[in-house]
Order: C-alpha cells, then structure tokens, then sequence
C-alpha cells in the first residue's frame, strides 16, 4: 500500500543551511555489569557526520528523548521484526544516496535471535544497537505529521445499478521510462502509453478515465457505490471493499497515471469553501456528497488517478505497506522513500489530536517506516498509519501537526567512515597565484552606498504557515573578485609567460 497523497498537503519549506553537531563514542561495559552499560549506553554519540539531504541532526542521549522510557518498545520491536525479513533477504546492498545503507543488516539478524518478552527487554535492545539522532528538515525545529487508514467501502464484483463505479488495474499500455511491465513502478515522475509501435504520449487524467478512456478492456477488479468511495481509497492507498456476501477483496496501490497530486482539501481552503481549521476528511467527505456537480468537479481538478493491485490476505489483515509487509496500526509510519530505509525506527513525540479534534493527547511512540507516499517528502516528514474502518478514518483525518523527530541510528553504521567519503573544499591558491589576482581597489572619490555595503540577504525559507516554523534568513557571500585583473603588470622574468598562460588556465 502507499500512504496517502495528502487531502491537504502543507507546502515545501526550504532553507538555508544549518551546522550539524558531533560528539564521540562511549565506551560500553560488558553485559555482566547490567547497570553501568546501561548507564554508558545511554549517553553514547555518533563520532561524526552522516549524510542526510535537505537534513540538520543533532546527536542526544537517551535520557534526552522524552517518553522514551514509558512506552512499549515491545510492540515496536515485533513490527521490527516484520521488516527485517525483507531487510535480510534483500541481495543487493542499498544504495549510497541513503544515509543509513544497509546498515539495517546488524540489528535486524540480532532481532532475529533475540528473546524479547517484554518493554524493558525490547528498549535495551534499541539502547544496544542503535544510537538516538534528533532530525528535522534544515532550518527549522520540528517536523511534521499526517495521518492514514485504509477504508473499508461497499462493493461488488459485478456492475450493477448501485454499484458502477470501476477500480481499475494497472493497464498493459502504461510505461515507465526504464521500468518494465512487469516490475514495481515508481509513485512519481511521468507515466505514458504507446500509439503505433513507438510513439510515447502522456497517459489519460482523470476525467479522460472517469470519461471512460479505458473501459471495456477487462480491467475492472470490482464496483464501487461513488466516485468519492474510489477517490478515497486512492487516497490512502488501498482499501477493503466488502462484497454482498460478506466476504472482502483487497486492494492496494500498484501503478498512478503520472499526474501529480493536487490536495483536494487545499483547494476548498483556497476557495473559501471549509476553513483550514476545520479542516479534515469527513468535511471533505460530506461536502462532495452534498454538491455532486462541485464533487465532480473538485475531483477532476486532481488529474492524478491510482490503478489497484488485488492481495490475498485473510479478513482481519491489515494493509501491506511498500516494503511487503502487513502494516501495525500504531507503529507504522510513511516515510520519503528517497531518503530513509524501510525498517528504520523513529521515535516520534509530542501533542496529536488522537482523543479528540481539539485534544493535545501526548504522542511519544517508537514508529518503524514501512511504507511510503508521494506527498511525503523530505527527513523529518511521516504518515502515521491508524488502521482500518471509519473510527481509525477519523483520527487520521484530523492530523497535520508538526512533531519531533528521533531517528534511531543502527551501531553498525560507522559515521566517521561515511564522512570520509564527502568531497573535500578546493584548496586556497598560494600566496605566489593569489598576489596575480590581487582585489580590485574601491575608489577613494566614489561614495558607497550604505545599502551595497551590506552583504544581501535571501530568506532562508519560503512563506510558513503557523504549523510549518521559521527560519532565520541566511546572508549570501559577497561577490568573488574579478578573475582577471584590470592591467596586468610588465614582466621581467625569464621566459615565464608559457608556463604562467597554461598555469591560468587548466
């Protein structure tokens, strides 16, 4: 399954950069001696830098994580242990563009033999082998959070007249530039269809589809009852769609049309039509039955349209998120697949509405990423996965709140061997080199402007709704000097000029 392309997805914040902190390992007791490696455990550091983009991280102990020592870190441990079978079966190492590798590897085959009964078992088996990092996009203080379930609707294998609405599987003339048929697609980048033997168009929106652009070929895995029960369930990613007799048909996210998502709730806030406090997905939801004519509408504004996938999984399963495992209502979260590993844990805390829409329930849980979506974007960005039905639709409707974020970083990743890989600054020319290059002198006669004697400043982030925080502007460098200089001295050296023209220029 794919987390939700967000009802209301809050803008990019980009800023300027920020300084990342180190500090040095620990050394750790023996295990013989319980209490004093517990007491070492918890304040041991990463020794330096990893390589997380668009990311600031600052190293803290365990002591400094509030909550992490009342929650249930069994419940956490056992979803774990469900992404390291994928973990430990994978071949290929994971690439270098993710901070973490395949660092998973360690941890996951200790999970594997350990025998954990209980929450204090299971948090000192975090404390061993993995080591705390608060993370946040660069610039700001927080991150930020949003909710999905996976709705149950009404449905049937066969049009009738109450039920007519199609969900498609992914067609045969839909192409991924580089990707065959047959393979996993990406949730992103354009999506095309052949015409004639090569010729490559962008595939069908939404209204073409709805319009019927690919009815009739044998696509339909079942009918829904409306539009807006087949919006939703591409929303989240997938459903169960419970049949006359019954019985359920699982469907889950397999391909998209190349569209990008465009937030149907953003467009009733900007519209004036539901404030953005009140906003969620029931009032979504309740709008769109009410204006069928506007739902059609709203609808076709996002030209972004999700084929299904059919998964064999009993009644009470849960959904199976982008890694290939069954989801944990509670503990499992989306996160930017371009940027974290499945199975890495996040210890996320602070204040949801999860009692209530306007209740600051106290929110400090251990989360293990296991699925993705194509509106969660950057590092300290999650999908909290709630489960199945209406009341867990509920509680994920009313969240978009910005959260803290600690990733748990495994001990097996060495962070000074990562830092080594970084590209080194370009050496300062010498004295000789930089004498031929001397700065351009500013006349003693010309009056300088108060303004052009300060260095310009370029806001560190764009416009942040109260939900997103601030940063502060970051001053750009003042401009290099001239490559050349105005007049070049006459030279008196022995034939120099050879080696000082290749010299300039290579």
């Amino acid at each position: 399954m794919l987390a939700a392309a967000l009802l209301f997805a809050p803008a990019a914040v980009e800023a300027g950069p920020r300084h990342h902190h180190s500090s040095g390992h620990h050394s750790s007791g023996h295990h013989a001696k319980p209490h004093h490696a517990a007491a070492h455990k918890r304040h041991r550091l990463p020794a330096g830098p990893i390589e997380i983009p668009g990311g600031q991280y600052a190293p803290v102990s365990w002591d400094q994580v509030p909550g992490w020592d009342s929650d249930d870190q069994l419940a956490a441990f056992k979803t774990f242990q469900a992404s390291c079978r994928p973990v430990l079966a994978r071949r290929k190492p994971m690439p270098d563009t993710k901070a973490l590798g395949s660092s998973l590897v360690a941890p996951c085959r200790a999970a594997r033999v350990a025998e954990i009964s209980d929450a204090a078992q299971a948090r000192r088996f975090f404390e061993r082998h993995f080591l705390p990092l608060q993370i946040s996009r660069v610039g700001e203080d927080a991150g930020f959070v949003t909710g999905y379930y996976e709705p149950i609707v009404d449905g049937s294998r066969v049009q009738t007249d109450v039920y007519n609405v199609p969900v498609y599987r992914r067609p045969s003339n839909l192409f991924v530039r580089g990707y065959s048929q047959g393979a996993g697609l990406p949730n992103g980048g354009p999506v095309y269809r052949k015409i004639g033997r090569r010729k490559l168009v962008p595939y069908y929106d939404r209204a073409e589809i709805e319009d019927g652009a690919i009815a009739g070929r044998g696509l339909e895995i079942c009918w829904l009852k409306s539009q807006t029960d087949l919006l939703f369930s591409q929303i989240q990613g997938s459903a169960r769609v419970r049949l006359e007799d019954g019985s359920f048909v699982r469907i889950n996210y397999d391909a998209h049309n190349g569209y990008p998502y465009t937030p149907v709730g953003r467009i009733l806030i900007d519209r004036g039509i539901i404030p953005k406090e009140q906003m969620s997905m029931q009032r979504i939801r309740e709008w769109m039955d009410a204006n069928p004519d506007g739902a059609k509408e709203l609808r076709r504004a996002n030209r972004s349209f999700v084929f299904f996938r059919e998964v064999r999984l009993k009644d009470d399963d849960e959904a199976v998120g982008a890694q290939g495992v069954p989801l944990t209502p509670g503990r499992s979260i989306a996160v930017d697949k371009g940027l974290h590993v499945y199975g890495t844990p996040f210890f996320i805390t602070g204040e949801l509405p999860v009692e209530a829409p306007e209740a600051k329930t106290p929110f400090r849980r251990l989360m293990i990423a296991q699925d993705t979506g194509s509106a969660i974007i950057g590092p300290a960005r999650a999908d909290l996965y709630f489960g199945a039905g209406a009341e867990a639709g509920a509680v994920a409707g009313r969240m978009r709140h910005p959260i803290r974020f600690v990733m748990l970083l495994p001990n097996s990743l060495d962070p000074v061997a990562r830092g080594r890989t970084m590209p080194l600054p370009e050496p300062r020319p010498s004295a000789r080199i930089a004498k031929q290059f001397p700065p351009t002198p500013v006349a003693k006669d010309k009056p300088v402007e108060a303004d052009a004697a300060k260095p310009t400043a370029t806001p560190a982030t764009k416009p942040a709704s109260p939900l997103e925080g601030s940063a502060q502007a970051v001053p750009t460098p003042q401009a290099r000097p001239d490559a050349a200089p105005a007049a070049s001295p006459k030279r008196t050296h022995r034939r120099p000029h050879r080696h000082r023209h290749h010299r300039r220029h290579r």
